[in-house]
């Protein structure tokens, strides 16, 4: 008996020590998880608050280039599922925090050429255009049945391509495509579970996942060229550039001063190359002024070299 009882004893002790070190890996991949997603919001959070200057963006209505014809998928203009695509694209850059975002849905262009003038005429001067298309788009339903079960599953597929314009010189500087695919399945088991219907909201979340790998792209794409802006007039001593406290104008902000480079024709691809600009002055904010970021304005202080009374021949930049 006492062998039996010390045998029983012993497997017992041994299937604790296993429940145990099974726990024990459970809470360890839970701390683990709950240390990567707080790192994560962390890093998110770090970057979003970090301070920096915005870059001027506009998205331009996105082109529907799919078969997709029915009411589910078109507007009045015929162009429902690429009003969509560029309205999400210009929520997630807005959400990083590093851009002064700009709209032109209202028109119908989705040439950078036509847009590019149409933000010229409104007196709104941006970095970059975003332009784009919806080239491929599709949803399928299936169906599977079973002695005891039965499994609809409905599934929306989407293809998203964009492209980077540098408004300064009209040209594509980059270009990205993305893919996304969205599921939603029921199921019923001896006639009892959910039954779903037409599910539209498949079609914001493919577009959405499309969307999602396009931004880290856009983002570093756009960044990582150094931000610049413009004198406009001279008042006294003080020097007026565009931009104010929602561009990430700030006073005692210091820019450097550049000079323009001479324009040379490239004999190869007949267009005009801008050589580098030499840095002359230091430039350093005031003040800033204005009402919302069509009206702001920035007062800055010139230091180092005297600027000739022809400003359109400087620009200024962070770097």
């Amino acid at each position: 008996m006492l062998t039996a009882r010390g045998c029983c004893t012993l497997t017992w002790n041994r299937e604790s020590k296993f429940r145990a070190v099974g726990n024990l890996s459970i809470i360890c991949a839970f701390i683990v998880s709950a240390l990567v997603a707080c790192t994560g919001q962390s890093v998110l959070a770090e970057e979003a608050s970090s301070p920096g200057l915005k870059y001027k963006v506009a998205v331009a209505r996105f082109s529907n280039e799919t078969r997709s014809n029915t009411s589910f998928f078109v507007d009045e203009s015929g162009n429902k599922i690429g009003k969509q695509a560029a309205d999400i694209l210009g929520a997630r850059l807005a959400q990083t925090g590093k851009f002064q975002m700009f709209e032109r849905q209202d028109s119908d262009e989705v040439s950078a050429e036509k847009v590019i003038a149409g933000l010229s005429e409104n007196g709104v001067a941006v970095d970059y255009l975003i332009i784009g298309s919806v080239s491929e788009f599709g949803r399928s339903t299936e169906s599977q049945s079973g002695v005891f079960q039965r499994a609809k599953i409905q599934k929306a597929y989407s293809k998203v391509n964009v492209r980077l314009v540098d408004v300064s010189s009209g040209r594509i500087v980059h270009a990205a495509e993305g893919t996304g695919e969205a599921i939603s399945q029921s199921k019923r088991t001896f006639g009892v579970g959910s039954s779903a219907g037409f599910d539209q909201s498949l079609t914001d979340r493919a577009i959405s996942e499309a969307i999602s790998q396009l931004v880290s792209a856009l983002v570093e794409k756009i960044t990582d060229s150094p931000w610049r802006s413009f004198l406009v007039s001279r008042q006294g001593d003080n020097y007026i550039m565009p931009g104010g406290a929602r561009q990430g104008i700030q006073p005692g902000m210091s820019l450097h001063v550049y000079q323009k480079g001479e324009l040379v024709k490239n004999p190869q691809t007949g267009g005009t190359i801008e050589l580098p600009g030499q840095r002359i002055a230091t430039a350093t904010v005031s003040s800033v002024y204005g009402d919302d970021e069509f009206s702001e304005i920035s007062f800055l202080k010139i230091s180092g070299s005297e600027l000739s009374s022809d400003l359109t021949q400087y620009y200024l930049s962070d770097k």
